[in-house]
């Protein structure tokens, strides 16, 4: 875990609600690329660690026998859940639970999936426990936002959202060390999440970018819904100043944009496969 600081239930408390609007979402396509590489043809089963509301579950759903969900927010799971009936998705299943207490009886999988979630687990532990978990070809995936691009996209042709500016509106009203949960990430999250897998015994098989930069309009209600689904931002973190964050910030975009309409690009999405070395 990061430095001084250690995980509690309240990381995401009230943030489901607002993950559907808020969140950005994958490049489009990210499914795709992911079940062709990895030959998914129906069968086999695939868990999604850390899942939400099931961003990356329920569009992957579809290229197993069984895709099952684990998070230790309940919320998540429930709005999981009715993502899930909305889409007609039926071969999915939720779990309450932390990546600590894996492997809780799943089983084995073909596919276990990290999207954003790995760093706020006992890495070590969680990637050991995952290996264990792996049916004979099976791999670890860690799914993400490209961090470094080789190029930055031209900006959108319309007002960009300020989120420098909200940064500095949380650190106003929160305190200048990020918050998360009941604690404080002093140095960040954590990084490097190869040399945790090596340490683990995987072998990085692929890496995919699935490029997006499609520009999508966004409101000011969905960059409230984006702060408010932040771990760092999450409403229970202001407490009784919650109306008085929410007011200042919808002040922040009117006057950023007057109408209240924002314009950004998707962001490429890279896919990073790990598979333990086979065993002669």
């Amino acid at each position: 875990m990061s430095d001084g600081w250690q995980w509690d239930s309240s990381l995401f408390r009230g943030s489901a609600a607002h993950y559907e609007r808020g969140r950005l979402p994958y490049a489009p396509g990210f499914a795709e690329a992911l079940a062709e590489a990895l030959g998914l043809d129906g069968t086999g089963r695939l868990l999604d660690v850390g899942c939400g509301p099931g961003t990356v579950l329920l569009p992957m759903a579809r290229y197993v026998a069984e895709a099952v969900g684990v998070d230790p927010d309940a919320d998540m799971l429930a709005e999981a859940e009715r993502q899930a009936g909305r889409r007609g998705v039926t071969n999915a299943r939720w779990v309450t639970a932390r990546a600590e207490d894996l492997p809780a009886g799943l089983g084995e999988f073909r596919v276990v999936v990290f999207a954003q979630s790995f760093h706020w687990t006992e890495r070590d532990r969680v990637a050991g426990t995952v290996r264990e978990m792996l049916a004979p070809g099976g791999v670890f995936v860690h799914l993400s936002e490209l961090k470094n691009p080789p190029t930055a996209p031209p900006p959108p042709p319309s007002v960009p959202p300020p989120y420098d500016r909200i940064a500095d509106l949380v650190r106003r009203r929160l305190g200048p060390v990020r918050r998360a949960g009941q604690g404080l990430l002093v140095n960040g999250t954590q990084g490097r999440e190869d040399l945790v897998l090596e340490r683990a015994g995987f072998v990085r098989v692929r890496r995919l970018v699935v490029p997006a930069g499609q520009v999508v309009d966004r409101t000011a209600d969905d960059l409230v819904a984006w702060a408010f689904s932040r771990s760092d931002s999450a409403p229970h973190l202001f407490g009784d100043e919650l109306p008085d964050f929410e007011r200042d910030l919808r002040a922040l975009l009117h006057e950023a944009s007057p109408d209240g309409r924002f314009a950004e690009r998707l962001p490429t999405t890279e896919i990073m496969i790990w598979g333990p070395p086979r065993r002669d």
